[in-house]
């Protein structure tokens, strides 16, 4: 199994809010120097971790449905954005990454092969 396999994958919401394109994600427990956002051309990565709590042992688990370790995300952005401009805060555990959309408002399409 490969490293990549073994990452979580966070679930996000895009959207546009006039002129700008909007990201958010559930990352409650991860703190905000435990996250990497970055943009690439017309890529936005959302890498982190979420640590485990050492002092549960496998025998007093009943349920785990949290994923605990390394995540990631990348998401194709719909639109030409200015990425120099990008902000992220997290509030109350819920990532919004706000990303101004470039002027000419093109729509990013993608080729079929």
């Amino acid at each position: 199994m490969s490293a990549s396999e073994d990452e979580g994958q966070l679930s996000v919401d895009v959207y546009r809010d006039q002129d700008m394109l909007v990201i958010r994600s559930l990352v409650a427990g991860v703190a905000p120097d435990d996250l990497d956002v970055s943009i690439s051309s017309d890529l936005l990565t959302i890498r982190g971790t979420r640590e485990y709590d050492k002092k549960m042992s496998a025998e007093s688990v009943f349920y785990q449905e949290c994923y605990w370790g390394s995540f990631s995300r990348s998401i194709v952005l719909p639109f030409h954005v200015a990425a120099d401009a990008a902000e992220a805060k997290i509030k109350n555990g819920l990532l919004e990454i706000r990303i101004p959309i470039k002027q000419d408002g093109r729509q990013v399409k993608v080729k079929w092969a």
